[in-house]
């Protein structure tokens, strides 16, 4: 049994990892601390001084451990991968685990080569970005590959010269082919440094030359050529538009703000590199509302540059971090050089990291305007429901539908929505085993009495085990049955309810002459919808999913049930040899036609399955 007041009196007063867990062993919250001794108690000390998530958090520690660390760094480092690999419930969590890709060029190689890469290797690479948006780094190197003919594939050179043949990208004009020692080292390498040129943000070498090569095809008539030089500068330009905004000292830094509303916040972050912004990214955060904005920003920066290879040598914030010299030290070591957290005041520095929290805040603001839309259209619509049917409360609404073909496969849906939206992991399949013929009545009561029967077991067993109620899949009973008909349905639908003594509100989709709901069925009586409400709205989604996935599963038991072949009835015959059967013979009727020894013939066929086929098709009892 832990003893948590005993547990703290062992603590050690050294530098270190807590790990805060529930009864059910769950790691709720994981922090780093200088002395953990210090640390740790205060969380069971006088709860007035604590924050609401933290009371919160406390009321549902059942046990802790602790990891005991040589320095504070260390404690922050362990600290962030624990988080990222457990995302306990009352951390500040990162909801974006983005990875951003890289252009990596090989200069160390004799021929290098220019790629795609989302990890920064300590090798003697040169590495560009990080860019925003994969689409943008392929149609970079696109454009390089056209104008500077580099290569692409991964032949070591010159070992490999000669040895296959060039690539579709020689014949293409958009390689020189090192691989066949078409152009020699210097030359290649030449090309290389005008890529490096133009990955830099210099793109007046390249605009010049493509510029002389256009006028001179132009003026030898090679038209053709000329449109294309023409084409690969706007190209070019494109990307300069993208980097267009260029700031006077040159150098790496990343700018970060962010805008907050209760528990979520959206992080802005800048992209600088050699001077240029070449990317801007927001990040999402939650449990945030009991934070400081210093809290804030360094849960960020801790969970954002564990997982991003490429550190500037200065990040501008808006706020101050906690614990500002230690996250300087980790940084500065992933980094391998120093890297400096800087709060700029003014000028242009202090502009930039403004325009990062006004960006922050328009998009803020945008997702409250859709999170507003999201809830008139989910939960806004439940309660208008539940106005409308003078319901208390409805969470979870479950629909059904039948569909046939002229009785044919006769199957059943069970669609559920909870909080106004599809909750596809509770939807259910019935094949009706007990109805002949088209009868939508006997077939929607044969599933009713199957689905609640079946919730009625599993909860019994539940209980007699003491389980977790969760753990049925139809212990869950709905606050409202939506019949995908009106009055004859729900009738059958009440019925069901009463003879298992079960008391749910049942409600019917009353459908207009294109069958499309106009009212419901609830209580003996029709109540209109207003066709232009959230309700209506809502209704309509549901219909129309009980729809899709009753007819989805009809569709797919008869395309089963076309593909099942009189071969398949036959002892010994399996999909293997009936295929060969069918390659061999060409029709069933020359299969059927065919002698044992003929049969034999067939790959897979042996006497015995030869002698089944002949049987079956000859009314021969096999003895």
């Amino acid at each position: 049994m832990f003893n948590i007041e005993e547990e703290l009196k062992l603590l050690p007063d050294k530098p270190g990892v807590y790990i805060m867990k529930d009864k059910y062993d769950n790691i709720i919250y994981v922090g780093k601390a200088v002395v953990l001794k210090n640390r740790v108690r205060q969380y069971f000390q006088n709860s007035r001084n604590h924050t609401p998530k933290i009371r919160h958090m406390v009321e549902n520690i059942d046990h802790f451990e602790y990891i005991v660390t040589d320095s504070e760094v260390e404690a922050l480092v362990l600290e962030c991968n624990l988080i990222k690999e457990h995302r306990p419930k009352y951390n500040t969590m990162l909801k974006d685990d983005k990875t951003y890709p890289y252009i990596c060029v090989t200069v160390s190689e004799s021929y290098p080569r220019v790629f795609l890469s989302r990890q920064i290797k300590r090798d003697k690479s040169k590495y560009f970005g990080p860019y925003t948006s994969v689409a943008a780094v392929k149609d970079i190197l696109d454009l390089l590959r056209k104008i500077y003919k580099i290569r692409t594939c991964n032949r070591v050179l010159p070992r490999d010269i000669g040895k296959e043949r060039p690539c579709l990208y020689y014949y293409l004009g958009q390689c020189d082919a090192p691989c066949q020692g078409f152009i020699s080292v210097e030359e290649y390498k030449k090309n290389i440094e005008q890529v490096i040129q133009f990955l830099s943000g210099n793109y007046e070498p390249v605009l010049k030359m493509l510029k002389e090569k256009m006028n001179e095809a132009a003026s030898n008539m090679e038209y053709e050529k000329a449109a294309m030089m023409r084409d690969l500068l706007g190209s070019v330009r494109q990307i300069m538009d993208k980097q267009k905004i260029t700031y006077t000292d040159l150098g790496d830094r990343d700018i970060i703000a962010f805008a907050r509303n209760k528990d979520e916040a959206v992080v802005q972050t800048f992209f600088i590199r050699g001077g240029k912004l070449i990317g801007r990214d927001h990040f999402y955060l939650t449990g945030v509302e009991d934070e400081t904005d210093s809290g804030v920003i360094t849960s960020f920066i801790k969970q954002f540059y564990a997982g991003t290879p490429y550190i500037p040598r200065e990040i501008f914030l808006e706020t101050e971090p906690e614990d500002e010299e230690v996250l300087c030290e980790w940084l500065s070591k992933k980094r391998g050089q120093k890297v400096h957290l800087r709060v700029p005041k003014k000028g242009e520095k202090e502009k930039l990291v403004e325009l990062a929290k006004k960006n922050a805040m328009l998009i803020l603001n945008k997702d409250a305007e859709k999170l507003k839309r999201e809830e008139a259209r989910t939960t806004g619509a439940l309660k208008e429901l539940a106005e409308y049917l003078d319901l208390p409360e409805i969470v979870r609404i479950e629909s059904y539908d039948i569909s046939n073909t002229a009785g044919f496969e006769p199957v059943g849906s069970m669609v559920v929505f909870e909080n106004g939206k599809a909750k596809k992991s509770d939807y259910r399949k019935f094949k009706i085993k007990s109805v002949r013929g088209p009868d939508d009545y006997a077939s929607m009561y044969e599933m009713l009495i199957r689905r609640f029967t079946h919730g009625m077991r599993e909860m019994e067993e539940i209980k007699e085990k003491n389980l977790d109620e969760n753990l049925g899949s139809f212990t869950k009973y709905p606050d409202l049955i939506l019949m995908d008909g009106g009055k004859g349905q729900v009738n059958v639908a009440l019925r069901v309810l009463d003879e298992l003594n079960l008391d749910i509100p049942v409600c019917g989709m009353v459908k207009d002459d294109n069958h499309r709901t106009r009212g419901l069925y609830y209580n003996n009586r029709e109540l209109p919808i207003d066709k232009n409400s959230e309700l209506f709205r809502l209704i309509t989604r549901i219909q129309d999913e009980t729809h899709r996935f009753a007819i989805e599963y009809h569709r797919s038991l008869r395309k089963k049930r076309q593909v099942h072949s009189v071969l398949d009835d036959i002892k010994g015959i399996g999909p293997a040899r009936r295929k060969a059967l069918m390659r061999h013979f060409g029709s069933l009727e020359a299969i059927q036609n065919a002698d044992i020894e003929e049969l034999m013939k067939v790959p897979s066929m042996n006497k015995a399955a030869a002698t089944e086929v002949y049987n079956f098709f000859h009314k021969i009892d096999t003895p």
